[in-house]
């Protein structure tokens, strides 16, 4: 096989694991994937050495490709709003996307590239939240690394209800960041924010 015809199967193994994956989670079969890619199965463990492995490449780039809409956003005008944009498109990531909380959960934070790309989100996401903070748009106390975990909230509050209101997180994306609101009657935290330390942590237990 040359290679222009491996980095072909790579690029359709990808596109169809992200479909399957999106569409059915992370209980998709090998057998499945390798169908809608329209390869053979064992094609599938010649680029990636197992389900897992290929499941990482796949969050890897949903990772990246959010981190890159992110760095896009520190050119918008309104910091704020920057903000806002940037938390919509986590939240609608995972509305959209089964296997992605999923794959948040179940792929190991230690991997190294799944750590590459996790620790470019969280600079991107403070770099967004430094800029609302240093234009008063938000509360002073408010962190990257409060707004990466603050990614997924909507949709987890709203998921009882997804099956019968599939915009339903939306409204709680709003209510959650206008609680980010500097003008607000605010009290002090009772904790402080996480910090670099503690994702690595939890990454290795």
């Amino acid at each position: 096989m040359s290679r222009a015809d491996a980095a072909r199967n790579r690029e359709l193994l990808i596109d169809a694991a992200s479909a399957e994956l999106s569409e059915h989670g992370l209980d998709v079969s090998v057998a499945r994937i390798a169908a809608r890619a329209g390869v053979a199965k064992g094609t599938v463990f010649n680029h990636f050495s197992s389900k897992e492995e290929l499941v990482s490449a796949i969050f890897c780039e949903q990772l990246g490709a959010l981190a890159a809409t992110g760095e896009a956003l520190l050119e918008h005008p309104d910091p704020r709003d920057a903000l806002l944009r940037f938390v919509t498109a986590g939240a609608e990531l995972q509305a959209d996307d089964r296997s992605f909380c999923e794959a948040a959960i179940a792929t190991s934070r230690d991997h190294p590239a799944i750590r590459a790309a996790s620790d470019r989100l969280a600079q991107v996401a403070e770099k967004l939240t430094s800029r609302a903070r240093q234009a008063g748009a938000i509360r002073a106390d408010v962190t990257g690394h409060d707004i990466v975990l603050l990614l997924g909230a909507p949709t987890r509050i709203a998921a009882p209800l997804a099956a019968a209101r599939p915009d339903l997180w939306r409204r709680y994306l709003h209510l959650i960041f206008d609680g980010l609101r500097p003008e607000a009657v605010a009290h002090e935290l009772p904790v402080t924010a996480p910090t670099h330390r503690d994702f690595t942590t939890a990454a290795t237990r």
